[in-house]
């Protein structure tokens, strides 16, 4: 009998990378999200983290998970509940989707709380493994836009280096541990294979896309200013809170995971800047 496993978040940037990821595996595939996108796919379920019942029916028969949510302030209860509910219903194993230096002390919320989470997984009767990803590279593309017609990427962050990953990455690993044994009780900490400061990330994106971007170290309150309307008070108050923890130096460390888990290494600021140079105004 081969594994069912479901993926939540199965639209989102890691998600929409991690089920075709996991398409040449023997698996049965669950890609669950609430709203149906492609009405052709058989494999999508509609289920919804706020309601349990809907989780319960796509949870039925399932031996594995993919947890990750939606950006909420809600969002550590609702993982600790899908959980819950995944352990009643059955399943064995549960990747969990956390963030790089996740501890319940963090003065950085998100951090904070995908710490309280991984607290929450590992008490119960489940094979956790915890996937910690730093800074995502795809996170760029939501400045795409100003950066092309500024010709500016701007960010509350001086000459810190981050050792940013490539989504692609995260989602590669991510199939790898829901489909091979030996990753219960693991962490992996998820890092390109080498850290960048934003100002080398602008220097590759301008080179990859033929536009002159370059970086413009800006404050907190002029980076807010510039955001405002754009994204929730509390969401625009932990991405400050994550660049602040950047700017202090304090995620530029490099691990190896990416490497020894899929025996090749991570994607570098290059292969991102190439692959995504459309975004950034390269007319190809």
């Amino acid at each position: 009998m081969t594994d069912t496993l479901l993926i939540t978040g199965a639209t989102g940037t890691v998600g929409s990378a991690l089920v075709p990821a996991l398409r040449a595996s023997e698996a049965t595939v669950r890609a669950m999200s609430r709203e149906r996108r492609d009405t052709s796919d058989a494999s999508s379920v509609l289920a919804d983290l706020r309601d349990p019942a809907s989780l319960e029916a796509a949870l039925t028969g399932a031996s594995g998970v993919f947890l990750n949510s939606p950006s909420t302030p809600e969002a550590a209860d609702l993982q600790r509940r899908f959980a819950d509910i995944a352990q009643a219903a059955g399943v064995q194993r549960l990747v969990l989707l956390s963030q790089y230096a996740a501890e319940v002390d963090s003065p950085v919320r998100f951090l904070r709380w995908h710490a309280e989470v991984e607290q929450h997984v590992r008490e119960l009767d489940l094979e956790v493994t915890v996937l910690r990803p730093n800074l995502y590279l795809q996170s760029l593309l939501a400045f795409a836009a100003s950066a092309v017609r500024t010709g500016v990427l701007a960010a509350p962050i001086g000459d810190a280096a981050v050792s940013a990953i490539d989504t692609r990455d995260i989602a590669e690993v991510a199939a790898a541990v829901l489909t091979e044994r030996g990753h219960a009780g693991a962490t992996y900490t998820l890092t390109g294979s080498r850290a960048v400061t934003h100002a080398e990330i602008a220097a590759a994106l301008s080179k990859a896309s033929g536009r002159d971007i370059t970086f413009a170290p800006v404050t907190p309150r002029q980076f807010a200013a510039a955001l405002e309307g754009l994204m929730p008070t509390w969401q625009l108050d932990g991405l400050l809170e994550d660049y602040a923890h950047y700017d202090r130096g304090e995620a530029s460390a490099v691990h190896t995971s990416v490497a020894d888990l899929l025996g090749r290494p991570a994607r570098s600021i290059e292969d991102f800047a190439r692959d995504h140079a459309r975004a950034f105004g390269a007319h190809v």
